[in-house]
């Protein structure tokens, strides 16, 4: 696959704080990369460089291999913004007329239509819609220039899990259909579901880059056991525990053996789970699990 988007040793200074701290990125034409990182990590100065709003202080960013000073790159990307103003008493299909009205080159509304299920409320006022149906608009909207390239910037914050996992539908088609997305997420299993590649951001540099399985694999070589705090407490295993608030963790390399451990301390395993690593363990490793404002 060729890059479609590089952006190299980007830097974004304020007088008192590096926001994004020599970032590096390739992105993959028809692929979707995932940006991760903790509030304050500078995963969204660094989308807003990328999508061209935002000048950095230094370093480069390529749109097909040239400076994107140097393209058409407003007419070829496409943006859902987290929050977005619309005019009131629009109606959707009245703003999917009026962001078609400001490109040249646009998608077919009626496939737009189709492909992001507004159907059923192409006529009423945007105002009115439910969370769910609001970001579909939306999504259509930042398709209505038919761009090469999307900008996805947490579009599933507040929804609930049926309206989540719909929108997730939609950008699987998409991705299907060739469009190159870039998508930043505080969802884990959204970023193992939907992304090729991930960057995990803190402090302002990528910290960790690559497909999800193969940054899991290159970081853990272990099983979770998870068992009530319950059921373990007052006993003495000679076991590597992590204690959670109501449940603790056992990290095994042979889960065969840990097993037998257990039943031989006399533990009750009917609660027992058992999972691989995932990228919320991987996410927590790197990132620490303070709470960050």
């Amino acid at each position: 696959m060729s890059v479609i988007l590089s952006a190299r040793a980007l830097r974004k200074h304020y007088p008192k704080v590096k926001a994004v701290d020599g970032v590096s990125v390739d992105v993959e034409e028809g692929t979707c990369l995932g940006l991760l990182g903790p509030n304050g990590a500078g995963k969204s100065t660094t989308v807003e460089m990328l999508e061209g709003l935002v000048t950095p202080t230094s370093g480069e960013i390529q749109f097909r291999g040239k400076p994107i000073a140097e393209t058409n790159y407003r007419d070829r990307v496409g943006i859902q913004f987290q929050n977005t103003a619309l005019q009131d008493f629009l109606t959707v299909r009245d703003n999917l007329k009026l962001f078609a009205a400001l490109y040249r080159r646009t998608s077919s509304i009626d496939s737009l239509i189709e492909a992001c299920r507004l159907e059923e409320f192409l006529d009423r006022d945007h105002r009115k819609l439910s969370g769910g149906q609001r970001q579909r608009m939306l999504l259509a909207i930042a398709l209505i220039n038919d761009p090469d390239l999307v900008f996805l910037d947490e579009p599933t914050t507040g929804l609930d899990p049926q309206a989540r996992r719909n929108f997730w539908e939609l950008v699987l088609e998409i991705k299907r259909r060739g469009t190159t997305i870039v998508l930043t997420t505080h969802y884990m299993e959204e970023a193992y579901l939907l992304c090729d590649e991930i960057g995990i951001m803190d402090h302002g540099r990528m910290i960790a880059s690559g497909a999800p399985a193969q940054l899991l694999a290159d970081h853990f070589n272990d099983t979770v056991l998870e068992l009530p705090a319950i059921e373990v407490d007052g006993r003495e295993l000679e076991m590597p525990l992590v204690r959670k608030t109501d449940r603790v963790e056992i990290l095994s390399v042979d889960v065969n053996r840990s097993v037998q451990q257990l039943i031989a301390a006399g533990l009750s395993l009917t609660h027992l789970k058992i999972r691989p690593r995932t990228l919320e363990d991987l996410y927590l490793h790197l990132t620490g699990t303070e709470l960050r404002s």
